[in-house]
C-alpha cells in the first residue's frame, strides 16, 4: 500500500461485487490503489423484545448491497466497515505489528427500528456488540482464509462466518496469492482405532445356539479429573508484565449437547501482550482457544474480556465472547488470588471452572506474584467474627433460656393452696 508518511490515514473508497456466494470489497486508498479486500458471508442471529412482551429471535444475511463508508486504510491500522440494510453496519478493526497483523474486534449494529428485520420490536434503539475474533498472526502480504463456519456467540446475537477471505493490509495494490488458513480449515489427523485387549485365553464354546447377546450397556460419560494447575507468563522486552496460576475447566453449550474440558497446560501453546491500560493471555491448544483480555483504570484491574473457541466433531469452529465482564478485580500493583474452585457463567453458553488461580496482568516486579488480594472464599480472617458471633448468641439464648426456667420453678413454689 502506498502511503505518503508513515502514519497518515486514508479515507477509502470501496468497490462491491456480487458473487453469487458472499460479498466481495475492494478498498482503495487516496491514490485510488487497492489497500484492503475482502470477500466473506455473514449470516446474523438476533433476539429481540417485541411490543407483547415476547422475546422473539430472527436471522438475516449480510446483504449483497452493502456501501463501504467508514472503511479506512493506515499505516499500522485498518477497518473494512460493511454498512448495509436499514442503519445496520458490521466492521472488523485491523492492526499491523511489522510482518504481521490481526484482528483486533468484530462491531455488530444493528438498527431495531426496521420493521422488515426486526418487525414489532418494543426498542427503536440501535444497539451494537462487540467481539474479538481468533484472526492473528497473519503475513502482511497474505490473506486470511477460513472456508469453513465460525459461530460467534454472544447473549442476544450469534455471527456465523464463512467463506471468508480478507487481507488488511495490501502491499503495493495488488492482492497477495499467499493464503494463511485458519485451524478449522486445516486437516486434522486422525488417530486409528483401538482395539480392545483380549485375554489369550480361548473362550469356552456355544452350547445354546439360541441364546441372545445382552443388551449393550450405556456407559455414562467418566467425570473429568480436577484439572491440572499452569503456570504462565507473558513478557515484553524480555522482562516478564503477566503472571497467571491457574487450573481450568470450561464447560460450553454447542445445541442441545453440554460438553467440559481441562486446559492441559503441557500441551499448550502461550502467548500475549501487554500495554499500559490493558493486557492479553491466549491460551491455544489443539482442541481450544481462549483468550483472557484485562484492562486497568489507573487504580484497579480485572478480567474485561474472554473470548472462548473450539471445533466440533463436524469441524464447525464453535466460538463464545463476553466482553463485559468484571471478574477477579484487585488493585494495581497485587494479584487476585482465589484457591477455591469458583464457577463463573460467562454466556448462557459458557462456563468458567477455576482452580488454584492467581493472576497479575500488570505492574510485575522482579518477575514474581505481589501481595495477593484474596477472594471471600480463601478470606479465613472473616470466619474469625461469625464464629465469635455465633458463639455469643448462643451464650445469650442459653442464659435467656435457663432465667426463664427458674422464673417458672419461683413462681410455682410460691402458688396460694
Amino acid at each position: 500500500m502506498t502511503r505518503c508518511a508513515a502514519f497518515v490515514l486514508f479515507f477509502a473508497s470501496a468497490i462491491v461485487f456480487q458473487p453469487s456466494r458472499g460479498v466481495e470489497v475492494n478498498v482503495t486508498d487516496g491514490q485510488d490503489k487497492l489497500c484492503l479486500y475482502a470477500n466473506l458471508m455473514v449470516h446474523f442471529s438476533v433476539s429481540y423484545e417485541e411490543t407483547a412482551n415476547k422475546s422473539v429471535t430472527t436471522g438475516f444475511e449480510l446483504s449483497k448491497d452493502v456501501t463501504t463508508n467508514g472503511s479506512e486504510c493506515d499505516a499500522t491500522s485498518s477497518m473494512l466497515k460493511l454498512n448495509f440494510g436499514d442503519g445496520h453496519s458490521w466492521s472488523v478493526n485491523f492492526t499491523r505489528n511489522g510482518d504481521w497483523y490481526q484482528a483486533d474486534s468484530i462491531t455488530f449494529s444493528y438498527n431495531l427500528s426496521d420493521s422488515t428485520v426486526f418487525p414489532n420490536s418494543l426498542s427503536n434503539e440501535t444497539k451494537s456488540v462487540t467481539v474479538k475474533p481468533q484472526i492473528a498472526n497473519v503475513g502482511v502480504d497474505t490473506c486470511y482464509s477460513c472456508k469453513s463456519k465460525d459461530v460467534i456467540s454472544t447473549d442476544l446475537v450469534n455471527m456465523t462466518l464463512s467463506d471468508v477471505l480478507i487481507q488488511a493490509f495490501v502491499i503495493n495494490g495488488s492482492k497477495s496469492e499467499m493464503i494463511s488458513s485458519c485451524s478449522a480449515d486445516q486437516p486434522t489427523t486422525s488417530a486409528p482405532p483401538t482395539t480392545q485387549a483380549t485375554n489369550a485365553t480361548t473362550d469356552a464354546p456355544v452350547t445354546n445356539a439360541t441364546s441372545t447377546a445382552p443388551p449393550p450397556t450405556t456407559t455414562p460419560t467418566p467425570t473429568l479429573p480436577p484439572p491440572t494447575t499452569g503456570n504462565y507468563s507473558i513478557k515484553s522486552d524480555n522482562i516478564t508484565c503477566l503472571l497467571a496460576n491457574f487450573g481450568l475447566r470450561i464447560g460450553f453449550k454447542q445445541g442441545e449437547t453440554y460438553q467440559e474440558m481441562n486446559l492441559e497446560p503441557n500441551a499448550t501453546t502461550v502467548s500475549g501482550s501487554c500495554r499500559v491500560n490493558s493486557s492479553e493471555l491466549q491460551l491455544v491448544t489443539n482442541t481450544m482457544t481462549i483468550m483472557f483480555t484485562f484492562t486497568n483504570d489507573t487504580a484497579k484491574f480485572h478480567l474485561h474480556a474472554l473470548n472462548f473457541t473450539t471445533k466440533s466433531s463436524s469441524g464447525v469452529a464453535f466460538n463464545v465472547a463476553n466482553s463485559n465482564l468484571s471478574l477477579w478485580e484487585a488493585a494495581l500493583g497485587s494479584s487476585y488470588m482465589c484457591n477455591k474452585e469458583q464457577n463463573y457463567t460467562i454466556t448462557s453458553l459458557l462456563s468458567l471452572y477455576t482452580f488454584n488461580l492467581r493472576v497479575q496482568p500488570f505492574g510485575v516486579s522482579k518477575g514474581v506474584f505481589s501481595t495477593a488480594h484474596e477472594c471471600s472464599l480463601d478470606d479465613s480472617s472473616i470466619l474469625i467474627p461469625i464464629i465469635v458471633g455465633a458463639a455469643l448468641a448462643g451464650l445469650i439464648l442459653i442464659v435467656v433460656i435457663a432465667y426463664v426456667i427458674g422464673r417458672r420453678k419461683t413462681y410455682v413454689g410460691y402458688q396460694t393452696l
